[in-house]
């Protein structure tokens, strides 16, 4: 690639298609890139008029993954929920629809930038909230949080994080944030989370709601594998002060009693104990005094009715998603969620509509776009990246997912992300295969 392309003159983003040519010249400098970030088509068993087509080993940057986690880790990263139905129409999901490309359009014009929440970002790509990052690398969510502002793209903590929220917000710098809640049924322990992420820079809520407890993952249960009842990854709760208050009144010393601790803090967390459309105003308003206004937002919406139910309560944005199949098996595919969510409702000026589940390239991204989503939130790409090489590895997966998108971009005649519309799509019905299938990635 001409590193004097007149792109660069016309972009308010880095020109990440550099990033390919910069892994091409390694070579010839005694480097190599640092692991491949291949993923696709290598993560399903296709069955077809009953000929049965077993597709390549799962992808290399799971395998890599694989290699550097303890068992614990990679089950609880690669864990969904029961037989991994879900996870698998997650993926069959995005085969049925086909990017038209575009030809002879001047790309050299083009620009992957987005805005979210008054946020100007490099693109609307959010990394995804996925706690107890200790669990795959020893500084947890600091290197993810630094890397995030480093490429100017949104970041978003769990409640569930491994690292206090005041050296996340540090971590993250002057980088975009937001704080994705799952909510006690504690209202005082609900106040001060909120408190310390306002406090602490996280300019919206993201109330999780579709996880009140963990959906079945057979291998965790048969190991036991929970880090949390272990000792490990309950900072961000030892670290709240009205926590802190509720271990003294039980009695539980954190430093003798790790475990104990760390329980007491996950079951606040994923208590067991469904929350309800009547709770809400209230979580709302008091988000919303805190922060002075800031959006609030709810993340798990799989259903019709539920989306047009938030925007008559005033969410600011809803985040279409299944957990990434790993809490109800057998459920919608989060993208055909999506598409009936965006055709049966008029919402799209009434909340923001954001979408995770799923995604593992760029046309991924540029799909879920295309069907009405205005952004979208990746996971399991960068917790394998953190896996693999820690910070560094997080930076190479996001910048070779945003240079992909770039050269999609490129070579596919797009100029804008506004230009991703039903247009450049052919979908096909959503028949999928009726037999039981499965997909590992």
């Amino acid at each position: 690639m001409d590193t004097k392309a007149p792109n660069k003159d016309h972009r308010t983003t880095p020109q990440y298609a550099l990033y390919q040519r910069e892994n091409f010249w390694k070579s010839n400098e005694g480097e190599v890139p640092p692991f491949s970030t291949g993923n696709m088509p290598c993560d399903s068993i296709f069955i077809l008029r009953n000929q049965t087509d077993l597709a390549p080993d799962p992808g290399d940057l799971e395998e890599l993954a694989k290699e550097k986690l303890t068992q614990g880790g990679w089950y609880y990263a690669s864990s969904n929920a029961g037989q991994s139905y879900t996870h698998t129409q997650n993926r069959q999901a995005f085969y049925r629809h086909r990017i038209i490309p575009r030809m002879l359009v001047d790309t050299n014009t083009r620009d992957t930038r987005a805005e979210i929440f008054g946020h100007k970002v490099s693109a609307p790509i959010g990394f995804a909230p996925i706690g107890i990052n200790k669990i795959y690398h020893p500084s947890g969510e600091l290197p993810v949080a630094k890397v995030a502002k480093e490429l100017n793209l949104p970041y978003c903590l769990s409640t569930a994080g491994s690292q206090p929220i005041e050296d996340v917000g540090a971590a993250n710098g002057q980088g975009p944030r937001f704080f994705q809640l799952y909510m006690p049924h504690d209202d005082e322990l609900t106040i001060s989370l909120l408190k310390r992420a306002h406090n602490s820079g996280f300019t919206a809520c993201i109330l999780t709601v579709d996880t009140w407890q963990l959906g079945w993952r057979h291998n965790d249960v048969h190991t036991s594998n929970y880090a949390f009842y272990h000792g490990i990854g309950a900072d961000l709760g030892l670290s709240d002060p009205v926590f802190q208050k509720r271990l003294a009144e039980d009695g539980i010393d954190p430093k003798k009693q790790p475990n104990e601790a760390g329980a007491k803090w996950i079951d606040n967390v994923w208590h067991g104990r469904a929350h309800s459309w009547e709770k809400m105003p209230w979580l709302i308003k008091t988000w919303k005094e805190i922060s002075g206004g800031k959006p609030f937002c709810l993340k798990g919406i799989q259903d019709v009715r539920d989306a047009q139910k938030a925007v008559e309560i005033g969410c600011d944005g809803i985040v279409v998603s299944n957990h990434a199949g790993r809490q109800v098996d057998g459920a919608i595919a989060s993208l055909d969620a999506l598409e009936k969510i965006v055709k049966a409702l008029a919402v799209g000026d009434k909340t923001y509509i954001m979408f995770d589940s799923g995604i593992r390239s760029a046309s991924d991204v540029v799909k879920a776009l295309a069907i009405g989503a205005k952004f979208v939130f990746v996971g399991r790409l960068w917790v394998w990246g953190l896996s693999i090489m820690g910070e560094h590895g997080v930076r190479h997966v996001m910048t070779s997912l945003l240079s992909e998108l770039d050269i999609l971009m490129n070579v596919g005649g797009f100029q804008s992300i506004d230009q991703f519309d039903r247009n450049m799509l052919e979908s096909y019905p959503p028949s999928y295969d009726l037999m039981p299938v499965k997909s590992r990635l």
